[in-house]
C-alpha cells in the first residue's frame, strides 16, 4: 500500500457519515440533531447542503408552533432553503405567488422545486400556467406538466398539499 490509499480513508469515512447523516436526516430532525451531537465528524457530515436538501420535514399542521419563533430553528430552515429543500422551496414558493403576490420569485422558486420532482410543485406549477398566462406555450406546458400528474394518479393529493400549505398560513411566515 501507498501513502495515497491511505489519504483516501479519511473521504471514504467522511461519505460514510454524510450517507449516514443523510438517512437520518430524512427519517427526522431531532434524530439529526441528536446524531450531529455524537461526534466531530457526524457534526461535519450535517453541514453538507445534500443533507439540508434531504431533511424530513413535517406537515405543515404537525409542525411545532414554536419553530417559528426559535433563531436557532430559522437559521436551520433557511439554511435548508439556501441548499434548495424541495419541500421548503415549494412552500415559500407558494406563499410568494399566493400571498405576497410576489409572482416573479415565487414562478422561480416553483421551478427549482418542480425541477427536482416534487410533484405537488409541479401541479403549483401546471395550475398557475393554466390559470394565470396569456401565453399559449405556457398554457401547453401546463397542460403537459397535468397530464403528467394524471396519469401518475397524483393529482388529488397534490391538490391537498397545496391547499394545507395555503391554509395554515402563519405570520411568521411572512
Amino acid at each position: 500500500m501507498t501513502i495515497d490509499c491511505f489519504s483516501n480513508i479519511a473521504f471514504i469515512l467522511n461519505d460514510i457519515y454524510v450517507a449516514i447523516t443523510i438517512k437520518v436526516a430524512s427519517d427526522s430532525i431531532r434524530d439529526l440533531c441528536s446524531l450531529r451531537m455524537t461526534c466531530k465528524a457526524a457534526c461535519d457530515a450535517g453541514d453538507f447542503n445534500i443533507v439540508h436538501r434531504s431533511v424530513s420535514i413535517p406537515p405543515p399542521h404537525a409542525t411545532p408552533w414554536w419553530w417559528c419563533l426559535s433563531p436557532e430553528a430559522k437559521r436551520f430552515f433557511d439554511r435548508c432553503m439556501v441548499a434548495g429543500h424541495p419541500e421548503l422551496l415549494f412552500r415559500e414558493a407558494l406563499r410568494e405567488l399566493f400571498i405576497r403576490h410576489n409572482e416573479n420569485v415565487g414562478l422561480q422558486m416553483m421551478n427549482s422545486a418542480t425541477s427536482t420532482g416534487h410533484a405537488a410543485a409541479k401541479y403549483a406549477l401546471t395550475m398557475t400556467l393554466l390559470l394565470r398566462t396569456d401565453d399559449n406555450d405556457e398554457k401547453q406546458k401546463g397542460l403537459e406538466l397535468y397530464r403528467e400528474l394524471d396519469a401518475a394518479g397524483s393529482l388529488a393529493d397534490c391538490k391537498a398539499r397545496c391547499f394545507s400549505i395555503l391554509t395554515t398560513h402563519r405570520l411568521c411566515h411572512t
